[in-house]
């Protein structure tokens, strides 16, 4: 501005415009410039260069198709060679208008409805029976309508502990909600197919299913929050010895929790409890034949073996039809209803477990097999010469 005015001053006293240019280091062509112009100068950023036009149909179709891709590769795909920065500026201004929308509705979850179940994987390791430690899945189940939380960690993702963990947490309750909701759990069931077992369980306890489309959170959120809710308010100085004790503690913690008020409902969840379970249906009459459950011929080195690990049986049972049984908590193997073995489950891998009395009967067995047998005299045994009289042999041989 001072520039301009100086300029103008200069010019207006009959100073050349070599010599105004001279004195102020600039172009004549600026003094010309500036001695014409009616208003003073000011800063007007240049526009940029709309380039990004000729490919924009392009880019969009692709995203029309891929709201996700990369734009350094559509960039590749497009054949763009300006800058980097200006393509992902306009990439970034197409893509919300290119991604499908997915409006989230507000649930509203009556008494005895629903309960949300997942699988909550704290990222801490717990110490085993091996003396190594590893990530275990804790299943977490909510009742919808109350808030009310039950866990248990559990030693797999199969289904036959996924089953022995939602029972256990269902008889807990003491009820069963009507309908129980999972995400695509493999050991449940996927792309609305149940595992199996699954149906037969959800028919005896007289509930239903909900196994929830791919990219649904919302319709299990109640119990999604929760898992992250764990994390930062349940581990934080947290140590853990066991499975055992794990439990223990979680256990101990959501029965504190539970009798908090929720900021969503406004109430406590054991306050809403009794409503919630007032609308589910009443347990199962008999009880569920759960667990791991197989029959095998026991071979000459005694073990049976339950998900990785290889436990120890009665070696008079050898050869013969044993019943393999087991839950969260033990595994027992019975012969014609006898019980021949019974060990805690472990949550290790790959671990033979061991009864010292199989060893002591194996090794009674074992001495006995390998004693030298006496003859046996059944009165059956004749001489041999007796056989050559009769074929008249003797006098020949005589």
């Amino acid at each position: 501005m001072e520039d301009w005015a100086l300029i103008r001053r200069l010019a207006a006293e009959g100073v050349p415009h070599s010599r105004i240019a001279e004195r102020l280091e600039i172009s004549r062509t600026t003094v010309i410039k500036a001695v014409k112009a009616t208003s003073p100068p000011h800063y007007q950023r240049t526009p940029r260069a709309t380039s990004f036009k000729t490919v924009e149909p392009r880019v969009r179709a692709m995203l029309a198709e891929l709201p996700d891709l990369p734009a350094v590769v559509l960039a590749e795909r497009v054949g763009w060679t300006g800058s980097e920065s200006w393509f992902r500026e306009n990439v970034a201004r197409l893509r919300p208008q290119m991604r499908p929308i997915d409006p989230a509705d507000r649930l509203s979850w009556e008494p005895g409805d629903a309960a949300q179940c997942d699988l909550w994987f704290p990222p801490v390791v717990i110490p085993l029976e091996d003396r190594t430690s590893r990530l275990l899945p804790v299943l977490v189940i909510t009742a919808a309508h109350s808030r009310y939380m039950v866990a248990t960690m559990i030693p797999t993702r199969t289904t036959e502990d996924l089953l022995l963990g939602m029972w256990e947490l269902i008889q807990r309750l003491g009820r069963v909600p009507r309908r129980l909701i999972w995400d695509n759990e493999g050991g449940i069931g996927r792309r609305g197919q149940p595992a199996l077992g699954v149906a037969t369980f959800m028919g005896t306890l007289a509930t239903k299913l909900v196994l929830l489309p791919p990219r649904d959170p919302e319709s299990k959120g109640i119990v999604e929050r929760r898992n992250g809710w764990f994390e930062t308010s349940f581990l934080p100085g947290r140590t853990f010895s066991s499975p055992r004790d794990f439990n223990e503690q979680f256990a101990a913690w959501l029965t504190l929790k539970n009798a908090r008020v929720v900021r969503t409902t406004g109430v406590a969840p054991t306050q809403r409890l009794s409503a919630d379970l007032a609308a589910m249906r009443p347990l199962p009459p008999t009880p569920l034949g759960l667990g791991w459950h197989q029959r095998v011929r026991l071979g000459r080195d005694y073990y049976v073996r339950v998900d990785s690990n290889d436990y120890s049986v009665d070696p008079s049972a050898i050869g013969r039809l044993v019943d393999v049984a087991a839950d969260l908590e033990r595994v027992r193997v019975r012969c014609e209803g006898r019980v021949v073995a019974d060990h805690p489950r472990h949550y290790a891998r790959r671990l033979s477990v061991t009864d010292p009395a199989h060893v002591v009967v194996a090794s009674t067995l074992r001495r006995a097999f390998q004693q030298p047998r006496a003859p046996i005299d059944d009165g059956l045994t004749r001489d041999l010469a007796d056989y050559d009289r009769a074929f008249g042999l003797a006098e020949g041989l005589a």
